[in-house]
């Protein structure tokens, strides 16, 4: 059975949901595939060089400062834009602080479960009462692949590969961008399985727990993937996410195309937001720009 390690604060920092996008076959053993997760954006047009960097958000501070090649385009770049900016007064945490509803757990989870999460949460200042089933469960998941899967140290204080270029964005005077709030998120979050049955909830939840509480690794492939950089960006098939891709990528190239053409950007946005037609590489491609692979190491 895995212990319950993580930091308090690393706990309430990791209500910065990120969004899984189940997707088959995104590490392809074939000459298609791209080795890296990150592209050197150009215009014929325009001075400027800027970056696109496709996150995992289980990875953080361990992985990144492996990216050499990473961390100097960064450093090279005017700003850096986010897929979210916490604002004072607007943080995950503040935002659920306020709400005045409350699960009902015990409707979704048996004892054994909400012993679970109660301990869990014990030394967290977050009311977990105030979380809704769907962003438990997107907790959960995240929870599962760093802690689990990446057994992530505990001296690691990032907790994302957002947070961590956020991080070191500040320290060289960078701008900071977000292409969208953390209401918004939350939103998103919760809209993207409206109207889920309670027993689907509850089956999910229990499944995930199980898998967290004894600690089983057949459900880590995705971090494995990742790591490895060997990926099929499958940039001639159709979005079949409208609502937490197409949508998205749409609107946040509203912003993009205003800051591309004048700024160096580093555009860190999780991987699927690069894939397909859909995609911000397909996008910005249309547009003119030029859009090539580039080694992070």
């Amino acid at each position: 059975m895995i212990s319950i390690s993580i930091k308090t604060n690393q706990l309430v920092a990791a209500f910065f949901f990120a969004f899984y996008l189940k997707v088959d076959g995104f590490v392809q053993k074939v000459q298609s595939a791209q080795s890296t997760i990150m592209f050197k954006i150009t215009h014929p047009n325009s001075p400027t060089t800027s970056y696109l960097f496709g996150t995992h958000h289980a990875f953080g501070k361990a992985f990144f400062d492996t990216l050499q090649n990473a961390e100097a385009a960064l450093n090279s770049c005017e700003v850096l834009v986010l897929k979210s900016v916490e604002q004072e007064g607007h943080t995950v945490e503040e935002i659920i602080h306020s709400r005045s509803s409350f699960t009902t757990w015990e409707k979704y989870l048996n004892k054994k479960d909400l012993a679970y999460l109660k301990d869990l949460f014990a030394q967290s200042p977050t009311d977990f009462k105030k979380l809704s089933p769907t962003e438990m469960h997107v907790f959960l998941m995240r929870y599962y692949r760093q802690q689990v899967c990446l057994r992530k140290a505990e001296s690691d204080s990032s907790l994302s590969l957002d947070n961590y270029t956020g991080q070191l964005a500040k320290q060289n005077s960078l701008e900071i961008i977000g292409l969208e709030t953390p209401e918004e998120q939350i939103v998103l979050i919760n809209k993207d399985v409206e109207g889920m049955p309670r027993k689907i909830h509850k089956k999910r939840l229990a499944g995930i727990i199980k898998t967290i509480r004894t600690g089983d690794q057949s459900g880590c492939s995705e971090t494995e993937w990742y790591a490895e950089m060997r990926i099929d960006y499958r940039l001639n098939e159709t979005c079949g996410n409208s609502l937490m891709l197409t949508d998205r990528n749409t609107k946040w190239m509203q912003t993009l195309t205003e800051l591309l053409y004048t700024k160096s950007c580093f555009i860190v946005v999780g991987l699927s937001h690069l894939m397909f037609k859909c995609g911000l590489i397909n996008q910005l491609k249309e547009l003119g720009y030029i859009i090539e692979p580039f080694s992070v190491r």
